[in-house]
């Protein structure tokens, strides 16, 4: 079943388990998590002229993110953190996928530059008090729940490795957020006209779905083979230093054709 890219694609698997869904409530009503998000926008976006890194996009990212394991789940492919022993359920495995895309931007809120390594340092604190809240009695198994979020948000980088299946997802998830350039405030706006904005505006459409030949597919969809420089600039190196590229198909759409970009 193909799968579209939105916004509330993640409200599909937060009602799919009450873990999830509590979390997911969490970190939608806590002040400092919100408050980072927004301000991540106001430096991204007001500031740096940038596409949107705001609440829409972590609800983006999340969603795809979760979509995604739950694909390579369906494969037999078992996720890092259960087969490492940090990860003691499907529940909390699923958790350090929702946080860690949920959170995976809010370095922003200091500066574009290093965003990751910054967003991995800001969330310690937050995750304490977040898996506490979510695992009541959970004692010091949370600090390593922890470092497995802190680990997926520093890996969003483009070119540090994922080392688990957990990072892996959320690293795509984050480079499907592309339909429209993410244009929730339009390129013309911002001033934007460079290769990048026209590339990213070609987009308009990014599904995933099971693959042919690999467990897991993303179509993109663009009206514009312009398009293509926003899959090579941004989401086919993020795939290559996922951990996961054997386990992916992507595909460009461009009217009625059809073209493979991954694996080349």
């Amino acid at each position: 079943m193909a799968t579209v890219v939105t916004p509330t694609l993640i409200l599909k698997h937060v009602r799919e388990s009450d873990v999830l869904r509590k979390a997911y409530e969490i970190v939608e009503n806590d002040e400092e998590v919100q408050e980072l998000i927004k301000m991540a926008n106001v430096m991204a976006v007001g500031r740096l002229k940038y596409n949107d890194h705001g609440i829409v996009h972590s609800r983006i990212v999340a969603g795809a993110s979760l979509e995604l394991l739950h694909l390579l789940l369906e494969s037999g492919i078992k996720p890092t953190t259960l087969n490492d022993g940090i990860a003691k359920s499907m529940d909390e495995v699923k958790v350090v996928v929702l946080l860690g895309a949920y959170l995976h931007d809010i370095g922003n809120a200091i500066h574009r530059a290093n965003h990751e390594a910054l967003g991995a340092m800001m969330s310690k604190d937050i995750l304490d008090r977040l898996l506490s809240d979510i695992f009541p009695g959970i004692g010091k198994r949370k600090y390593s729940l922890r470092q497995e979020i802190m680990h997926a948000i520093y890996a969003t980088e483009t070119n540090i490795r994922a080392l688990t299946i957990e990072a892996g997802v959320v690293k795509i998830g984050d480079g499907t957020d592309m339909a429209e350039g993410r244009a929730r405030i339009p390129y013309n706006k911002m001033g934007r006209l460079d290769m990048h904005a026209v590339s990213a505006i070609s987009i308009k459409k990014v599904i995933i779905s099971r693959g042919n030949n690999a467990p897991a597919r993303i179509d993109v969809e663009m009206n514009d083979y312009a398009g293509l420089f926003q899959i090579e600039a941004v989401l086919r190196p993020k795939i290559l230093t996922s951990g996961l590229d054997k386990y992916l198909e992507v595909y460009i759409n461009v009217g009625d054709k059809e073209h493979r970009v991954h694996p080349l």
